[in-house]
């Protein structure tokens, strides 16, 4: 199934998602394209609130684009990583049957499929700035939703099989 459809069936189904994802069995390079490419879309919905944040504030928006690359594309993902063997440790008390990668996948997918909240988000924070209500607001549902699919995936890889 292609990506973009799962992205939306997750947003309806997200423990069925998941399970199709992980009885395709585990392969990292998969893992790392979820994750890599749900950091470049948050990295592209910082843009609009960098260009608000340099026209307002008379910032560099060149020296913030890189800044928000390096931080979003080379220290995010180490990151996830960490978080996720975090995650990975805390499931395992709980449930024994989840595996390194399965959290992996619950984790770089959950963030790929919350992507299209984010860049909503950061198309809010460009026109209305990130302090105005409606922008908060959006940005709280992103967190939830990411915390949705996070907990909704980690339930399903850790189910006994």
């Amino acid at each position: 199934m292609p990506v973009s459809r799962d992205i939306v069936h997750m947003y309806r189904r997200p423990r069925q998602v998941v399970r199709t994802l992980y009885a395709m069995g585990p392969r990292e390079d998969r893992a790392i394209m979820w994750l890599m490419s749900g950091c470049f879309l948050v990295f592209l919905s910082y843009l609009p609130a960098l260009q608000r944040d340099a026209v307002q504030l008379g910032g560099d928006f060149q020296q913030d684009v890189i800044y928000a690359f390096f931080g979003l594309l080379m220290v995010l993902p180490l990151l996830f990583y960490i978080l996720a063997g975090i995650l990975f440790a805390v499931t395992k008390v709980l449930r024994p049957a989840v595996t390194g990668y399965g959290a992996r996948l619950a984790v770089f997918w959950g963030w790929l499929a919350a992507a299209p909240v984010a860049l909503f988000y950061g198309l809010l924070a460009g026109f209305n700035g990130s302090e105005q209500p409606g922008t908060m607001l959006v940005g709280a549902i992103w967190l939830i939703v990411l915390l949705w699919f996070w907990i909704s995936g980690l339930a399903e890889v850790s189910k006994v099989r």
